[in-house]
């Protein structure tokens, strides 16, 4: 399959950079793609292979129901139409007829962050009106039962590395807001990759929204668990705001062999990694103007890193490092979010011995 590469003029890529959209998110099993083969070869009665493979899911989680979108983005919409519209033939048709005034969605406003696209622009897609609670840098339960009227449908919660960390109210607290005023939760768990798949469940959240393509890892594809009649309600937009967003039966059928593996096998410990860090680190600490050392995610999963800073003096920044080992075939992609300061993190979930080397290799050339 290289000659895809040849044939199309584009380079190889080592991802070291996480489960990103931009580079096509996950590598999937032999047992996934045999799972989309299957589906890709046959045919099926398409409301029914979603209901069912849905229930299925949410048998095994423990949720009450479950419902497979074609991504998060469109759980986003397709949730905040579903709640809107509250079951309504006439909404599905007309989901932004001004009789519908119950639109508004409160969300904290340092967790409206862009993940490739805005929280508020799916959520304004699905007729949502966004209400951002708190600040950029805080925000408590007070805070967003300040924002709640009449006009209030649902309180939004975004579960992401992307989103402020600090002085942030928890889900337990937001859930809390959410019970007292007879409200509807949606965590848009979308980037919690590798995390425990029962946890916001068992919470009680009423509608989880997961990545099929971070979470698991399976194809292009959403998860969404959800309380009834919410569950119910997120399937009927799929006649209506949802055609522009459906799934073929293939990636039904991937997700749902991904989710079961992810059930049986689980994702990649953060012992293993650490473990694997090791020798690249000591790698690394050998090139000129680098120090690495292993470190954790900074939401706190279970995930860990090779954290690289470039020293102040030296030549070449850490921004010039980072477009340069881009720029030649195997182009190497790398988390950026702390450039800015000189650090680069490595992340090594996708990423062989071999194209280890290849990381270490390319950097002593770049840094002399």
């Amino acid at each position: 399959m290289n000659d895809v590469y040849q044939t199309y003029g584009l380079k190889q890529v080592i991802n070291a950079s996480g489960k990103m959209t931009i580079l096509g998110v996950s590598k999937v099993s032999d047992r996934v793609l045999e799972a989309q083969k299957f589906g890709g070869q046959n045919f099926f009665e398409m409301s029914y292979l979603v209901l069912k493979t849905g229930q299925h899911l949410a048998k095994l989680i423990g949720a009450e129901d479950g419902v497979i979108l074609a991504s998060a983005s469109a759980a986003i919409a397709e949730s905040v139409a579903a709640l809107i519209g509250a079951g309504s033939l006439h909404h599905l048709y007309h989901p932004f007829d001004k009789r519908y005034t119950k639109r508004e969605i409160i969300i904290p406003k340092g967790q409206n962050v862009d993940y490739g696209t805005p929280e508020s622009l799916m959520i304004e897609l699905g007729g949502g009106e966004v209400v951002e609670a708190g600040y950029a840098n805080m925000c408590s339960p007070e805070h967003v039962g300040m924002m709640i009227t009449e006009q209030t449908v649902a309180i939004f919660y975004v579960k992401s590395h992307h989103a402020v960390q600090k002085s942030m109210l928890t889900i337990s607290e937001v859930l809390e807001i959410a019970r007292k005023y007879n409200l509807p939760l949606i965590l848009d768990a979308a980037a919690e990759e590798d995390e425990d798949l029962k946890k916001y469940v068992a919470m009680g959240v009423d509608i989880v929204i997961y990545s099929g393509a971070k979470a698991f890892p399976g194809p292009s594809s959403a998860l969404v668990l959800g309380k009834k009649p919410y569950s119910d309600w997120i399937r009927l937009p799929g006649k209506g705001i949802g055609r522009a967003m459906k799934i073929g039966k293939d990636n039904i059928l991937g997700l749902t062999q991904a989710i079961e593996d992810y059930l049986e096998f689980g994702p990649e410990d953060g012992d293993s990694m650490k473990k694997r860090l090791e020798p690249f680190v000591n790698e690394l600490n050998r090139v000129n103007n680098i120090e690495a050392k292993v470190e954790q995610d900074s939401a706190g999963r279970d995930i860990y890193r090779a954290s690289v800073t470039v020293a102040r003096d030296s030549p070449i920044t850490a921004k010039n490092l980072i477009a340069q080992l881009k720029e030649t075939s195997p182009a190497i992609y790398t988390r950026e979010y702390r450039a800015n300061i000189g650090v680069i993190e490595f992340d090594i979930r996708a990423v062989h011995e071999e194209e280890m080397k290849i990381i270490v290799r390319k950097i002593k050339e770049i840094m002399g």
